[in-house]
């Protein structure tokens, strides 16, 4: 086996705790072949070139070395390979050609087609799903991630199980008595894998359960959640740093947050809210991986605000936001129930005639939706981000005109640091009239603290 060769491996994800991963990339990159197949008849929201370059995306957020990449037209699937046997023959030349050890499909395979093709290529075969979680694999940076990844990974291979898999019996150890002498290597290989998959469950619901406490505690808070959205390289961190300050990291590469970040930050009018920065999405994400994110991706579907991120300047804008779209409608998060807010992100990008255009049409907004052209990456149009989401916070909340003395500094703090003070009036010699805005968790305190001041009842 040479020193980044491909191993089957049942963990086979590139896990935080030194674990085996399924592309071994220790010594130089692994060379691969990527084959995009199309099928005839079937729609899709990309064109095959779209999704091809998709897919070398994907292939170099792992820094794979691929040496060809191809579309390959089908009349139909075949049930043995899904690919022809005229294409499978022209790849097995080209890994022996090219000395490949590794051919990527976009597409899902069935695991008897993945073997066949393995057997008749004399590579490794993966297809889209695989190389989506060894890239997660490799990104999860908190013990969270690593479980929500391994967790996606044991149940995708649990119905990929071979005879020939015999690593699973020596992780477990020499001694293991696992079932009677009747019972096959598959038999043993599906209960080690149930039982590791039992353990990682567990452990995700006592982090679970920790996270859940620390949500209570800031709905206690009066800061409401805004939830930063969007398919993945959409510049959702880029935006998030904008809006917060913080330091998440940015990079040009397909899923460059994996773990969900949470930042508090202050609105132009002072009120305060909680953004959080959470996974990019992709078209044809494996729902194993989405329900194994779920807890992370909580802080969405508890959100009072969405902001759907786009990247408005890919030509698949539109296929991608539909794509986020399927994806929340899964975790039960829709414009039906929860507030949206499109950002159309990236317009540095476009021709000034085209912004120009852009910003007319997002003025209408988009079915009956909020739309925000910006560029996070230069600042333009964050400002009025910004004001949307106040303005949709608003809705929930109540305006008050309170009189109060000019030497009354502890109540007119608590008005700046609990409310939006909108506006500042002289009421008198030594009196103020403030014009408060107040949410519906500082309702109550406020009443209590200011009853005998609210002039004309509010409005």
């Amino acid at each position: 086996m040479s020193k980044h060769t491909v191993r089957p491996d049942a963990e086979g994800v590139s896990l935080a705790r030194g674990r085996k991963a399924t592309i071994d990339r220790r010594v130089a990159p692994t060379r691969v072949g990527l084959v995009c197949p199309a099928v005839s008849g079937v729609k899709t929201s990309r064109s095959p070139e779209a999704r091809l370059a998709e897919f070398e995306g994907l292939a170099r957020a792992i820094r794979l070395e691929i040496v060809f990449s191809e579309i390959v037209n089908l009349r139909e699937i075949r049930p043995a390979t899904f690919i022809g046997g005229g294409t499978v023959e022209r790849i097995k030349a080209r890994v022996e050609a090219e000395k490949l050890e590794l051919v990527l499909l976009d597409t899902q395979l069935s695991p008897s087609q993945q073997r066949n093709l393995e057997r008749a290529t004399g590579a490794k075969v993966l297809d889209r799903t695989a190389l989506i979680l060894e890239i997660f694999g490799e990104r999860a940076a908190t013990r969270e991630g690593v479980l929500q990844v391994e967790l996606a990974h044991l149940t995708y291979q649990k119905g990929r199980l071979v005879r020939s898999w015999t690593h699973l019996e020596r992780q477990r150890g020499s001694t293991s008595f696992i079932g009677g002498p009747g019972e096959t290597q598959m038999e043993s290989d599906r209960r080690l894998l149930e039982e590791k998959i039992l353990v990682l469950k567990e452990r995700i619901e006592k982090i679970t359960r920790s996270r859940n406490e620390q949500r209570k505690s800031r709905r206690a808070e009066p800061f409401p959640m805004i939830a930063l959205v969007g398919y993945t390289n959409s510049g959702k961190s880029t935006l998030f740093n904008r809006l917060t300050g913080a330091g998440v990291v940015v990079k040009d590469l397909l899923f460059a947050t994996l773990d969900t970040t949470v930042r508090r930050a202050k609105l132009p009018r002072g009120r305060e809210v909680v953004f959080s920065d959470t996974v990019g999405f992709v078209s044809d994400l494996p729902t194993d991986l989405i329900a194994a994110f779920r807890g992370t991706l909580a802080e969405v579907i508890d959100a009072r605000i969405v902001l759907h991120v786009r990247d408005i300047a890919s030509v698949q804008s539109a296929a991608e936001a539909t794509d986020v779209e399927a994806i929340l409608k899964h975790l039960g998060v829709e414009p039906s129930t929860t507030a949206f807010i499109e950002v159309w992100n990236k317009i540095d990008l476009l021709p000034e005639a085209k912004r120009v255009s852009m910003r007319a049409e997002a003025a209408t907004g988009r079915n009956g939706i909020v739309v925000c052209p910006l560029s996070a990456a230069t600042g333009e149009g964050a400002d009025a981000l910004l004001l949307a989401v106040e303005n949709i916070l608003a809705l929930s909340s109540r305006t008050y005109s309170v009189v109060l003395p000019s030497g009354d500094g502890k109540r007119i703090h608590w008005l700046y640091e609990n409310g939006e003070v909108l506006e500042t009036v002289p009421a008198g010699d030594f009196e103020t009239r403030y014009e408060v805005r107040i949410g519906p968790t500082r309702k109550q305190q406020f009443l209590s603290l200011f009853e005998g001041n609210i002039a004309g009842g509010g409005a």
